[in-house]
């Protein structure tokens, strides 16, 4: 995992937080782009943090990321899609990830951040 520089003192991703993020994902067999918020008629991604909504590499690759954060996870195929991979996407099986995830909002119990 690579972490761009966050600010000092913003909230951090906890588990059960609202937290909506730009991503991108590219698969690492083939260094192709699969999925991207920033692409032209998609828009952020919004999702619970740690309770497994998302792929594990991704759930537990963003706890503690921070308000602003730009993280590159890399994901082996068992914390991404596995032994099934995505084929509709072009991932194939036990396919390795790379994402690229910028933290945009985060609501906790309290009021949005």
């Amino acid at each position: 995992m690579t972490v761009a520089a966050a600010p000092d003192g913003a909230p951090l991703v906890a588990k059960g937080d609202t937290v909506t993020v730009h991503a991108t994902g590219i698969v690492q067999e083939t260094d192709k782009k699969f999925w991207s918020t920033k692409d032209p008629g998609q828009k952020p991604f919004t999702y619970q943090a740690g309770v497994g909504g998302v792929i594990t590499g991704w759930d537990q690759g963003l706890l503690g990321a921070a308000l602003g954060e730009t993280r590159k996870l890399d994901i082996p195929a068992p914390e991404g899609y596995g032994a099934r991979g995505f084929p509709a996407w072009g991932i194939p099986p036990n396919g390795g990830l790379f994402f690229e995830i910028e933290v945009l909002s985060i609501k906790g119990k309290g009021p949005e951040l």
